[in-house]
């Protein structure tokens, strides 16, 4: 099994460019299924989740093709792929495959939608709470899905198709919206999706629904309105900047030092992350396609945050803050809403030296002088990713295991921060 093993202490300098954004990839390949026509999109990620939503949707029949590289194209920038549901040949998605990555549950919505049915295995995914699909299943059921769990199994059936309909979800999903987006562009008649998720992703899908030919106003906002059409057509779609692999390099940079542009992000996609990581003592400025942050040899200032929903503090950011707060000049508090079992980085953290205490939902960290460097164990995606942070601001060696976590999510991450000057490197198996 791969491992990093990374030589910290070193500041970042240099330019980074940051990928698309994972969470819109996926739901907007699963909106190929809602045509029998080509979707192109531009700007995908080569990430293990990626390939492994590949395979899921050539099971449906789906085919895939990547287009050839264009110009400015690297292994480190997105690739355009192009993805034809014109022959789905099957509308069940098995366990074995769907157990990989919670988002394939998504399928559900558009073969139910475009073909009357769908058999879906009950997701899995990071081990990071229960995250249940009750909310999801709910909204197909108000669209008029006829719904029952057979081992393990989501059986979802409509005779007559999906009719509009009122969706009211009682706490804020994102999941839940795409699925409720997805599953009424192809109902007859109004959906008003009420607490609708507002995060940039499920704009993007709204966007591209919408050059699909969807009738969709109020994405971005907690009540979406979706006029239903009979027949949805292919697009051409660029999915945008990953806000939370630009927020995890901007923490990277304010816990090591150094000055960094991020190039091929946008500052307006998380706000709320720049303006905490500004009060921690970071500089932070908007340059030409991108951001720049910076941080010189002043300490760290200990700062507080509660993760929510956006426009409020990502939780896949939660993670890494914690590593930036573990060298911090003071006490911070993080509370995690969003997620029960989102804090089992602390005790790999600790064995860099971090001194965190667990009080429920919320983690008390008193800043320390120094991290030193010791063998790590990825627990999670983010997890992993926090743990590659503090190695950097570590003295010492710092060997981080079970990486594939990090391929999920992280698109080319040693050669993104070895071009800034970090002591890192895979190490194969």
């Amino acid at each position: 099994m791969d491992r990093i093993h990374i030589t910290g202490g070193v500041p970042l300098n240099g330019t980074i460019p940051i990928s698309g954004a994972k969470n819109a990839a996926l739901p907007l390949m699963i909106a190929s299924l809602l045509t029998g026509d080509t979707l192109e999109l531009a700007n995908v990620p080569r990430l293990a989740d990626i390939a492994a939503l590949t395979r899921i949707l050539g099971n449906h029949g789906v085919d895939h093709m990547v287009v050839g590289k264009r110009p400015g194209q690297t292994t480190e920038t997105g690739q355009t792929i192009r993805l034809t549901a014109s022959n789905v040949i099957d509308t069940t998605a098995p366990y074995e495959l769907v157990s990989t990555m919670r988002a394939s549950f998504w399928v559900v919505a558009p073969l139910l939608a475009r073909f009357g049915e769908a058999k879906v295995s009950l997701p899995g995914g990071c081990a990071i709470g229960t995250r249940p699909v009750d909310l999801l299943i709910m909204a197909l059921e108000r669209l008029g899905a006829q719904i029952e769990i057979d081992a393990g199994y989501v059986v979802a059936k409509t005779k007559n198709g999906l009719r509009g309909a009122e969706i009211d979800f009682p706490k804020v999903t994102v999941g839940g919206t795409h699925v409720a987006l997805m599953a009424a562009s192809l109902a007859y008649g109004t959906t008003v999706i009420s607490n609708a998720a507002r995060e940039p992703e499920v704009v993007d899908l709204a966007e591209c629904l919408t050059k699909m030919g969807a009738r969709i106003q109020g994405a971005g906002t907690p009540r979406i309105v979706i006029e239903g059409v009979a027949r949805m057509n292919g697009a051409r779609h660029e999915v945008l900047p990953d806000r939370i692999e630009t927020g995890t390099y901007a923490m990277a940079v304010a816990m090591t030092g150094g000055d960094v542009v991020l190039e091929n992000t946008r500052a307006d996609l998380l706000h709320s992350a720049l303006d905490i990581l500004s009060t921690t003592g970071a500089e932070i400025t908007q340059v030409p396609g991108g951001i720049r942050v910076r941080r010189n040899g002043a300490g760290i200032a200990a700062v507080d945050v509660t993760t929510d929903p956006f426009p409020g503090f990502p939780t896949d950011l939660q993670a890494q803050f914690m590593a930036l707060m573990t060298l911090a000049n003071g006490q911070s508090q993080i509370r995690e809403t969003i997620f029960e079992n989102r804090f089992m980085h602390v005790q790999e953290l600790a064995r860099l030296g971090a001194r965190i205490r667990l009080e429920g939902d919320l983690a008390i960290v008193e800043g320390v002088d120094r991290l030193k460097g010791a063998p790590v164990m990825a627990t999670d995606l983010r997890a992993s990713v926090s743990l590659v942070i503090a190695g950097l601001a570590a003295e010492g060696e710092t060997q981080i295991n079970r990486v594939y976590h990090l391929d999920r999510g992280f698109e080319a991450l040693e050669a993104k921060l070895a071009r800034c000057g970090a002591r890192i490197e895979r190490v194969r198996a």
